[in-house]
Order: C-alpha cells, then structure tokens, then sequence
C-alpha cells in the first residue's frame, strides 16, 4: 500500500523499529528511542521523513524523533491528549456533550465500585492498551469487580511506559498524579459505530472519509469496516462538525487523526467514543478501492511538507471493506493456505486481497492484539458495487480459505527516505 500512493517510485522506505520490539512483552520507550536513534544516527542518506500508523509507542515515538531529526510532526503534547483516554475525555468534554459520561475507577480499593454518577452497562478499559485488549462490557458489580481483577494484573505492560512519555510534558492540573496505569469507566452508548478519518495541515482540519463498522450479531467484535459511509449526510455533517472542535481543542498539526463514535439513530444522537492521532492502516486498501489512493498518501505528504489531499472517487470500485473473519473460541488451527494459495483465490474473485493472522498450527490465543471476546484469524478485503457485493466476495474468500478448527476450549472475553 505504501508504494501505491502517488510519486512512490521518489521515495524510498526504510523500516525503523520491527513488530517485535514494538509490540513484545512490556515496552521499553527508553530502549526503543535509544535503539532507533542508533539505527537513524548510523543512516548515510537524508532522512526527510519520519512517519507511522500504529497507537503505543509508534504514535509517541514519531514526534520525539521527529523534533531530534528536524522532520514534520504534530507534538508529543497532541498525541498524549489522544492517547491517554481519560485526558482525551477531558480536552473533549471542554469542546462537546457527545460523549458519554465517565470517571476514574479507584484501582487500590478492595471493593472497587463505578466511579459517581456512571451508571451500569459501563465499559472499562485502561487509559492505554493495544487495539481492544484490555477493554470490557460489565453489566452489574460483579462483572465491574472481575474485570478490575483482570485490568488491575495487566495494566502494567502498557502502562508503565506510558508513564514515562508523561515525564516529559508539563501537564495540567486536572492531570497531576493521574499517570499511566489508571482504568476508566464510561457508560456504555448504542448505535452505528462510525470512524472519521483526516488530517490537520497548517492549522487547518480536513475530514477526508467518513466509514461505518459493523459488528458481529450480539457482539461488541468487529465484523467489517465499510467505506464511504451509508448514514445520511445530516449526520455526517454533524460527526464532522464534532471532529473539527476536538482535533482543535487537542491542538494537532501536521497529522492525521481518526475519530470513532456511535450515532443512535432512534435517538438521532452522536456519541464520540475515542479520539486516534493517526490514520488507519486498517483502512488503506479501502482508499485504494473506492478513491484510487491509500490514505497512507496523506501522512507521507504532511510528514514532507506536501499537498495531503486525497482525489474522490477516482478508484475502481463504488464501494469498499475490511472483513474480520473471526473464531469466538481458542484453538489451534489447520490447513492455513500457503501464500500461492492465497494468491490463487485473490486471482480468481477480483477486488479481494486477504491477509491470514495465524500460522499453520498456531493456537489463536497466542496471536497478538486480540479484543478480549474473539480472535482474528484473517483480514479480507473487498471491492464491490454494492453490499451484497461485498458479502458475496466475503463469503467466496472465507470458503476458499477451507480452514480447520481444533476447538479445546470457549475463547476469553531526489528520493526522499521516509
């Protein structure tokens, strides 16, 4: 995807830091600044961009880089804002209603309880984590207390780096002795979820897409993102107009951003579920589909000092998705199909392109980044006409895969170098 946005062939890509160190046991941020000012320290060529698409440390790390190399990047104050959910809350509730209400859950106490005033269904979730881990619907005290338990032994990973990022703001009063390692409690909201996706160039916010997710039937898993948005436009001049305050209020520049919510339509009500301070790379194939570039394009352009906007509708397709074919019980699964498998199937349904999780063998609790009710075991994405395009390329794909279960047990909750 990245070698699809326009005047690729003058950039070249080098990789910083790998999956491993990012995203392996408990994050050293320390480790990580020292080990990719070594490799940047050590590169011959100019270095005229530093960029990335992924939350902690990836997000953290490119404006520190990027203010030690001289390249163009929003503040580290801006992310952190984002970034940490309890203070995106409070830049929010300083701009707009939509939101829902929330507070701090007491961590210490032997019988935690809702913070005042949040009511049942509530999720928790930790200021920070990775993707949905971590995060949980509760329905009455008892779940509240078990899912505090769970937090409250697995906060730390993400969370004590985290608290070193915040050693080097100044931060404000309402933020004095919060830290890193806090859970949050909002009460649960309905709807069509919905995220929002643009940049902020000069001071200037642009909305460039707006995409509807959908979940799993009686699930809070994600079933597929679909692009551009079917809600009316009403509505979506609405989610913009909430989106332009609070990347203001949040003072980014020179970024991209994504903003979630949930819109009731019984209620017509927009709700702002969480604010990301990058795009996202979920969402590059369905760029390429429907507007014929990776939204990966505007990233790479503010990052240079270039013209960030992405053409409309200049792709293939009218339509687009990201499918999560998911498995809601652990196991280790067989006959994952070899990469010429998978080329084979992308050759014959065209506008597909399918990404496997696991490996052959490989128990679906031991991948990464999973939410906390179901496990990923393929990305597939289509580009279609219409709905019932999408399903039918959906359902073609997932059936070609042919793939096999060993259930054991239910599933937890001038070139440029860039």
């Amino acid at each position: 995807m990245l070698h699809l946005v326009p005047d690729a062939e003058s950039l070249r890509f080098h990789q910083l830091l790998t999956i491993g160190e990012l995203q392996g046991g408990e994050v050293s941020v320390d480790d990580l600044i020292t080990k990719a000012e070594g490799v940047l320290d050590a590169f011959e060529g100019s270095i005229d961009a530093i960029v990335g698409y992924w939350d902690f440390p990836v997000s953290t790390l490119v404006p520190i880089l990027s203010e030690r190399y001289g390249t163009r990047s929003t503040s580290l104050e801006s992310v952190v804002k984002c970034e940490h959910k309890y203070w995106s809350r409070l830049e929010q509730r300083k701009v707009t209603d939509r939101h829902p209400r929330f507070g701090m859950v007491d961590m210490e106490s032997g019988n935690p309880v809702p913070p005042d005033g949040v009511t049942f269904p509530m999720w928790l979730k930790p200021a920070l984590a990775y993707s949905s881990e971590l995060a949980f619907g509760v329905a009455d005290l008892e779940e509240f207390r078990a899912a505090v338990e769970e937090i409250r032994a697995g906060i730390g990973r993400v969370g004590r780096p985290f608290e070193d990022i915040l050693a080097r703001l100044e931060l404000p009063p309402e933020m004095e002795g919060v830290g890193g390692q806090v859970c949050l409690a909002e009460e649960a909201i309905a709807g069509v979820q919905v995220a929002v996706e643009g940049y902020v160039d000069r001071g200037e916010v642009t909305v460039y897409g707006v995409l509807d997710s959908i979940n799993y039937p009686d699930s809070s898993s994600f079933l597929r993102h679909q692009y551009p948005s079917m809600l009316p436009e009403p509505v979506l001049r609405g989610l913009r107009d909430v989106t332009e305050r609070v990347i203001g209020q949040i003072g980014m520049d020179a970024a991209t951003f994504s903003v979630e919510y949930f819109y009731d339509p019984q209620q017509d009500e927009i709700n702002l579920l969480e604010v990301n301070p990058r795009h996202s790379q979920s969402h590059a194939e369905m760029f390429q589909y429907v507007d014929g570039v990776p939204n990966h394009h505007s990233m790479i352009a503010l990052a240079l000092g270039r013209d960030p906007a992405l053409p409309y509708r200049a792709g293939t397709y009218a339509m687009a998705a990201k499918w999560y074919y998911r498995w809601f019980a652990d196991g280790a699964v067989h006959d994952v199909p070899t990469p010429e498998d998978i080329a084979r199937v992308e050759r014959e349904i065209p506008g597909v392109r399918i990404d496997m999780v696991p490996t052959e063998g490989q128990r679906l609790s031991e991948s990464p980044g999973q939410d906390s009710y179901s496990y990923e075991v393929a990305h597939i994405f289509t580009g279609g006409d219409s709905e019932k395009d999408l399903r039918e390329k959906f359902d073609r794909c997932v059936a070609a895969l042919d793939l096999a279960f060993d259930e054991t047990r239910p599933g937890g909750r001038g070139e440029k170098n860039a």
